[in-house]
């Protein structure tokens, strides 16, 4: 994977697949400390503790597919770019990962299209609640569906006109966010 969104969209699924209604994105940049930081949390079924003892194996998996690439991919590169990986979980709470980047690392791979995964996920998804906070140092962005699922009532948030508008709203905001100013 050559940007950092497609490694959190497939941890998302991840949450998703393990029966997560609610799903916490968390990124945050620090430039004085020279961090990226990536948050992933859940309130899925969470990981069995004979699992988390393999999951990092890209050839340990508990679907069909056989490979387990997603989690062991963004632990390499958090480590090729003197960061780490921390998986936390409680079966039957949920999951939380970290990966942990130095920011301007040469081998960091860049963010890549967050509007664009946020889409995917939400339209995908529509069952699912999406919290997204991005941080700047101390300016910060947050995007929350279940919010704008209240705004709209009966109207489903995967609409194609209700993405469309999210879609600017998400890019709008995190324009705004990268260019400094206060959200």
């Amino acid at each position: 994977m050559e940007e950092l969104s497609l490694h959190i969209l497939d941890i998302v699924q991840n949450s998703i697949d393990a029966e997560a209604t609610r799903v916490s994105i968390l990124i945050e940049e620090d430039t004085e400390k020279d961090t990226l930081k990536i948050i992933i949390e859940d309130n899925g079924k969470g990981i069995p503790e004979e699992v988390m003892e393999k999951i990092k194996d890209p050839f340990f998996s508990t679907k069909q597919k056989k490979t387990g690439l997603g989690i062991s991919l963004l632990a390499q590169s958090a480590a090729e770019a003197e960061g780490s990986m921390n998986i936390r979980s409680e079966p039957g709470k949920g999951t939380t990962v970290e990966a942990v980047f130095k920011r301007s690392h040469i081998d960091r791979k860049p963010l890549g299209d967050l509007t664009s995964t946020l889409i995917s996920l939400i339209a995908g998804n529509p069952d699912v609640d999406f919290y997204f906070e991005y941080r700047i140092d101390k300016n910060c962005y947050i995007f929350d569906t279940s919010e704008v699922k209240k705004m709209l009532e009966e109207v489903p948030i995967n609409y194609p006109g209700v993405l469309s508008l999210l879609r600017e709203e998400i890019r709008d905001g995190i324009e705004r966010l990268r260019k400094g100013g206060r959200i």
